[in-house]
Formats: C-alpha cells, sequence, structure tokens
C-alpha cells in the first residue's frame, strides 16, 4: 500500500510503470500516450490520491463524470475505461471482481460516408505529389491512414501487386492489392526516397524506427533499404523514447489538411476524411460483384459483420427495390 499524500500520487514513478507495461506489450506510442493521459486524469480527479487506495466506487466516479458532466462519446469512454483496467490489473496487479460484470459502452452503429466514384476521383485529381499518390493507395488498397504512412519498402510487392500491410488494427498482418495504374508513380517516388536515404546515410544517419527491438536481434537492419519508410518524413527528428535521431515517416495531419482542402475545393458536401476513402474502396468493390469475404480479407475485418456494414449504399441484382415515389402508377405525382 502506497501512502496517500501528494507527492507519491503525483511523482513520476507510478506513470513510469504502466509506461514500461506498456512498452513490455508492444502498445503503440499513442495508446501508451492515451492510457498515461487518462491515468493522470483519474488521479487528478480524485486530489492526487494513490490508485492503490481506490477501487470501484472511484473508478465508478470518474466514468460517470465522464459521461455525465463531460459528455464524452462512448468510445472515449471506453478507451478511460481500458486504460485504467491496464493501470489495476498489469500494472498494479489488483484483480477487480467487478470488472467481469461492468458492461461497456456501446458505439451506436453509424453508416459509413462514401464517395461515389467520380466524387473519389475528384477528391484525387485535385491532389498532387506524395499527397495524390498516398490518397490513391487509400483508395486503391484500402488502407487506413496509418496503415499507409507507416508502410515500408519491403513491404511493397511490384511483382505480386500486392501490398503488406504489417501490426495492422488489432496487430493483425494482412495483405492487399497494389493497383497496377499506381506501380510506374510508386517505383519513381521510391527511387526519390531511396536519394534521401542514401543522402542520410552519407550524413552518418539513415537508421530507421523497427518494432519489437528488431534492432538488438538485426544489426544494422534499421539502416538497411528494405526497413525504410515509404513515405518518410522531409526532415530528421528526435524518437521521443528512445532519443534517438531518426527518419521518421510522414506526420498524418500534412495529409488530412491536404484531403480536408481538396473536399472542400471539389465542393462535395459530405462530411468525409482520409478514411472516407477505405470507405469507398470497400463500397465499391462490392458494388463491381466482388465477394464478400474477399473483401473482409482485403480489410482485415476480424469478422464478416464488420464488412456488412458496407452492403447500405449497395443496389444488389435482384433485389428489385424501387421506391414508391418512382413507380409509374402514381400518376398524381407527375
Amino acid at each position: 500500500m502506497f501512502p496517500s499524500n501528494a507527492k507519491v500520487a503525483s511523482s513520476p514513478k507510478l506513470l513510469d510503470r504502466v509506461r514500461w507495461q506498456l512498452r513490455a506489450r508492444h502498445y503503440s506510442i499513442r495508446t501508451e500516450e492515451a492510457y498515461i493521459h487518462w491515468v493522470r486524469r483519474f488521479i487528478l480527479f480524485h486530489h492526487k490520491r494513490h490508485p492503490d487506495e481506490m477501487g470501484e466506487k472511484e473508478i465508478s466516479d470518474f466514468l460517470s463524470h465522464l459521461v455525465v458532466e463531460k459528455n464524452v462519446s462512448a468510445s472515449t469512454q471506453n478507451q478511460a475505461f481500458s486504460a485504467l483496467l491496464f493501470l489495476y490489473q498489469e500494472v498494479l496487479d489488483h484483480k477487480l471482481p467487478f470488472i467481469d460484470q461492468v458492461e461497456r459502452p456501446k458505439r451506436p452503429a453509424k453508416v459509413p460516408v462514401v464517395f461515389t466514384g467520380p466524387e473519389a476521383q475528384k477528391v484525387i485529381a485535385q491532389l498532387s505529389g506524395d499527397h495524390r499518390l498516398m490518397a490513391e493507395l487509400l483508395y486503391g488498397a484500402g488502407l487506413r491512414l496509418m496503415e499507409c504512412l507507416r508502410l515500408r519498402v519491403k513491404d511493397v510487392d511490384f511483382g505480386y501487386n500486392q501490398v503488406t500491410v504489417r501490426d495492422g488494427k488489432g496487430q493483425r498482418d494482412r495483405i492487399t492489392i497494389l493497383p497496377s495504374r499506381l506501380k510506374r508513380r510508386l517505383r519513381l517516388h521510391l527511387e526519390k526516397v531511396r536519394a534521401i536515404h542514401q543522402a542520410d546515410l552519407a550524413n552518418g544517419y539513415g537508421r530507421v524506427y523497427l518494432p519489437f527491438a528488431l534492432d538488438r536481434k538485426y544489426r544494422n537492419a534499421d539502416r538497411s533499404w528494405a526497413w525504410q519508410y515509404v513515405f518518410p518524413s522531409d526532415k530528421l527528428s528526435v524518437d521521443p523514447r528512445s532519443g534517438a535521431t531518426r527518419r521518421h515517416h510522414m506526420n498524418e495531419k500534412t495529409l488530412q489538411n491536404a484531403v480536408r482542402g481538396a473536399i472542400r475545393k471539389t465542393g462535395v458536401a459530405k462530411a468525409a476524411s482520409c478514411h472516407t476513402f477505405r470507405h469507398s474502396f470497400a463500397t465499391h468493390l462490392l458494388e463491381s460483384g466482388c465477394d464478400i469475404r474477399n473483401v473482409q480479407e482485403l480489410l482485415g475485418h476480424k469478422d464478416v459483420s464488420t464488412t456488412m456494414i458496407y452492403t447500405h449504399a449497395l443496389n444488389l441484382p435482384g433485389l428489385g427495390i424501387r421506391s414508391p415515389l418512382d413507380n409509374p402508377v402514381q400518376s398524381y405525382f407527375r
């Protein structure tokens, strides 16, 4: 049991333990930042009491505060809940019997925003350079934003026309298609990226982040061409975990801002974003008659029920559904 004073509760030791456990389990840096944020907010909400001295009531009070007073979404509440669950079960080694009886808030099912084919092409046409190439990969391969940015050179197979997504959502790998029309431009792009990598090596840099401590297992792998990012950043940066100076992948906000601006220029009146290209990829494949199981594999969905949401926009052959307003016998509408 920890003493209940502000110094102990606010000291970095507990948060350092949370970080260590997250990194030991290979959680992403984004998840690490989010969990640290929620643990800190939980402690401050309870006036810097140490979590060791709190339990079911304090957790429930904090989650209720988020919902009632802060009006957070179901996904945000779930993230806070997961962070506290990790804190107690993995860091403090406290089993919380009440956890099994707690029903997680469910996100309401939402119909995805989808571009029509012409709309997708119009938005892409407003982009240029690397931004256009990335948007075409989002649409042509069904990639998530961060999956595109984290692509490595070795994961693009020009011979088999495929892209391998490593450690995607749910820490699953999958293979998706590489659009043939992008191959030439992607090769030219990689030639420019390779020149940047060669210059970095000549200047004493050229290393890249490797997951799961592979840099210790394979010496100099982090300097190899195969492991470099397909879409590297314009400048070198300091890794927040190791302190090493490396060339990371492009910041996601640059593409998000570019796509947002392109949507605005086209006048497409939809609440669209980079992820809309992925929604459109799935919907347009299903519209073309592609089997839903194949689409499920390309998207990396664990369950086909997740993929079923994209059937909302389909006018599948054989259904014969028409609006009553389009019925020719309703002559009074003429």
